[in-house]
């Protein structure tokens, strides 16, 4: 019953994700740019590694889980 739980939670949050970039981009437009996340330009190459915002992700996802199971 549990992880048919966490699959409704996680089918949500992707369906919330996928309507705010279908119809306001720029509520994400922070996404990559923040401090710490890595950019490296080249001539012929391009490498991104997005830290700090993948932590915030992290942070934010473990909140919202923590929401969910704490009261069952």
């Amino acid at each position: 019953m549990a992880i048919g739980k966490l699959l409704l939670i996680i089918a949500a949050f992707l369906g919330i994700i996928g309507l705010i970039l279908i119809y306001a981009p720029w509520l994400l437009n922070w996404f990559g740019k923040l401090p710490g996340d890595i950019r490296i330009e080249g001539k012929n190459s391009f490498f991104f590694f997005p830290i700090t915002s993948m932590i915030i992700v992290s942070i934010i996802i473990s909140i919202i889980i923590n929401l969910f199971f704490r009261g069952s």
